[in-house]
């Protein structure tokens, strides 16, 4: 569906990547980030596969024990994942299978069920959607596809819902200030996408899928072996979605789409322990919104608003050993996105460049382990249509990172990196962490600090696009600190966990109004204060798993016109969930889940100053029978929609020139989507 919920962490995981399976005893698995600034990826909670793992992966991931236990080999150190001192979430393959069987052509479902994370709808009129990380805006998150930029530098909103989830084996999440890892656009934390790794033999799936709402997706899989040291895999498909108008005011409230991808990779493993992981990729896109044919807006004009995207990519990660010295490290990325935006009569011809190169070198001796290497970064926008908004930001680093064993119990570890911005200078962030495991429970606390340089793509402007925003003067860099303690408990069925989080950003930017037609960026008068509890508890009763969850999140922000302080919009105080999941591993699964959001803050809303708190439902099902597998799956039972208490359009064009209100609800309501997943080549 695409909105705010909780994450459904909910059992004892039966994973498959290709032709391997595992049963982890935890499905929040926490994965060490030792490494990721070399990599972007120190370790996957992945199954032990017969072929070692490519640099993105860097190694393979082994059940250490009957209890589940998971065996990360990071940097070659071959530490428990449950020792890492820096807590990162991980949806595997199970999960994700799940998921696909629920939203097939795209990850905003997959990474809006995880706690502490919100998947906001930034253009009501296409549907673009962002990630908020513990109740910071979109824009602070960092996507990354096996540890590497292929979305962009900063990822459009409108990006989230282009990613398949088809081809991947595992999601990673960083929660706070992760810029000592990734730089300046990772203020808010990190979700990473790791590829699914070829099996040695040959695999392949096909999945069609259609909805009641007239979606319908077409995705396909092949991977195995080429030689004994070379692998690939290949991931194609179709999606489209009819434009539906479900309130009957003219304006569509499901935007339309058709969507091509395909995207190839090759996996290679030298008989030294070298390594490397190459990937090529390729999307279009047409998205159509606005007003259907022959139907008007408020001042009586028809208003489209249409996108066309096309977007080529291209990676590379590399692993070589050194005798007596570590690991040589090496990435490399380019991506480039084209877009033709329609507003109305408006139209906005842009392009998106993002190039990283980046070399490191790793090793450890006893309980200690280290990394340190560098970066260049370009990132460039260039608009046919608003040149005053072009720029090129190049961003030289150097980082360093390491991690040490103090005794059984407790680690410690600590990175920093030096970002030389070519255009708001030279920025330093830190981040330390601690893990400390006296028996069943597990306690971890980070500290870090983060920049951000700011772009003119803030969640308002996705909206209305930039004809209306005055150019960028004047800005300065957005900064954050951030914290984090984690408790947590398991033994036997039980888990359960609690989490305390805390950012205050310097100089975040904000869009003010200049007049009835204009608008503008600024730098906040004050600092953003967010305050977040995460509390999670399950219980396992033979094959069922029963998950219960809550959220309060306590944001506020200065003002745009300088006077006092007010709530973040679009940040509901309290969320919670609950659910229920009967799974057999060779036969099929049935879930049902509640979802609350609470009342959210509303900004030039001129129905309401404070959203109505709402209750999703759903069901899902799916039966295995062999290599054939059917699903189906029912959203929002209770048909809640956001227009059936107010109008969706504004009675008058906004300053920034949007035309709807944000979107604080669902918009599609009542949605049932089924299909049939093939699967071919060996078990």
């Amino acid at each position: 569906m695409g909105l705010p919920r909780k994450r459904r962490d909910d059992r004892a995981a039966h994973v498959e990547d290709g032709d391997v399976r595992y049963r982890a005893g935890r499905n929040i698995l926490e994965v060490s980030s030792l490494g990721l600034a070399s990599l972007a990826l120190t370790a996957t909670a992945a199954a032990a596969q017969d072929r070692p793992a490519t640099p993105a992966q860097q190694a393979p991931v082994e059940e250490a024990e009957e209890g589940g236990e998971i065996v990360v080999q990071a940097t070659r150190t071959g530490r428990r994942v449950q020792d890492e001192p820096i807590r990162v979430e991980a949806l595997d393959r199970g999960e994700i299978e799940e998921k696909i069987a629920m939203v097939p052509g795209n990850i905003a479902m997959l990474v809006s069920e995880t706690p502490g994370l919100r998947v906001q709808v930034t253009s009501p009129a296409l549907g673009a959607a962002n990630v908020r990380v513990q109740g910071l805006k979109g824009r602070y998150t960092q996507i990354l596809a096996d540890g590497l930029p292929l979305y962009g530098g900063q990822t459009p909103s409108i990006g989230l819902l282009q990613i398949p989830p088809t081809d991947l084996g595992q999601v990673e999440i960083i929660k706070g200030a992760a810029s000592a890892l990734y730089g300046p656009s990772a203020l808010g934390g990190v979700v990473n996408l790791v590829s699914r790794r070829p099996s040695p033999v040959q695999q392949g799936e096909l999945l069609l899928n259609a909805t009641s709402r007239g979606g319908q997706d077409v995705t396909a899989y092949n991977s195995g072996p080429l030689n004994d040291a070379l692998a690939y895999s290949l991931t194609g498909g179709f999606n489209r979605q009819r434009r539906q108008d479900i309130d009957g005011d003219g304006w569509a409230n499901l935007a339309g789409y058709d969507r091509w991808t395909i995207r190839p990779r090759l996996f290679w493993e030298g008989a030294s322990g070298a390594k490397a992981y190459l990937t090529v990729g390729a999307l279009a896109e047409q998205r159509r919104g606005g007003t259907l044919p022959g139907r008007m807006v408020p001042d009586g004009s028809p208003f489209a608003q249409d996108q066309r995207s096309r977007r080529f990519d291209a990676g590379l990660t590399a692993q070589t050993p050194i005798d007596g010295v570590g690991t040589l490290y090496l990435r490399a990325s380019g991506v480039t996105q084209a877009h033709r935006h329609t507003f109305g009569d408006v139209i906005e011809n842009d392009r998106h460049d993002t190039v990283l190169t980046e070399a490191s070198l790793g090793g450890g001796t006893g309980g200690t382990t280290w990394l340190a290497g560098a970066a260049y970064q370009v990132d460039s926008y260039r608009s046919r249509t608003l040149p005053a908004f072009d720029y090129t930001y190049r961003v030289p680093a150097l980082f360093v990172q390491a991690e040490q064993k103090l005794s059984t119990d407790l680690t410690l570890a600590g990175s920093a990196r030096i970002d030389g911005h070519s255009e708001y200078g030279t920025r330093v962030s830190p981040r330390v962490s601690a893990l400390f495991r006296p028996g069943p429970f597990t306690v971890r606390a980070s500290l870090g600090r983060g920049s951000y340089a700011p772009t003119p793509f803030i969640e308002e402007v996705e909206a209305a696009g930039l004809s209306r925003i005055v150019p960028l003067r004047g800005l300065r860099a957005e900064t954050a600190d951030t914290a984090s303690i984690d408790f947590g408990y398991a033994r036997g069925a039980i888990e359960a966990s609690l989490t305390l989080s805390g950012s205050n950003i310097d100089h975040a930017v904000q869009l003010r109004d200049v007049s009835a037609t204009r608008a503008e960026l600024v730098n906040a008068d004050g600092v953003t204060r967010t305050r977040g509890a995460e509390l999670l508890l399950r219980y396992r009763l033979n094959a069922i798993t029963f998950t219960g969850s809550y959220v309060h999140t306590d944001a506020r922000e200065p003002n745009p016109d300088g006077i006092g302080r007010r709530l973040v919009p679009l940040t509901p105080r309290d969320t919670a969930g609950l659910t229920a999941v009967w799974e057999k591993h060779d036969r099929g699964r049935i879930g049902l889940e509640a979802y609350y959001t609470g009342r959210q803050s509303l900004e030039d809303n001129p129905y309401r100053s404070r959203s109505r708190p709402y209750v999703e439902l759903g069901v899902m099902g799916e039966l295995k029978l062999g290599k054939v597998s059917l699903f189906l799956n029912a959203e929002n039972l209770l048909d809640v929609r956001q227009t059936r208490y107010d109008p969706l359009l504004l009675p008058r064009r906004a300053p920034d020139g949007a035309w709807t209100v944000d979107a604080w609800g669902p918009l599609d309501g009542r949605t049932i989507n089924g299909g049939v997943r093939f699967r071919f080549g060996a078990e």
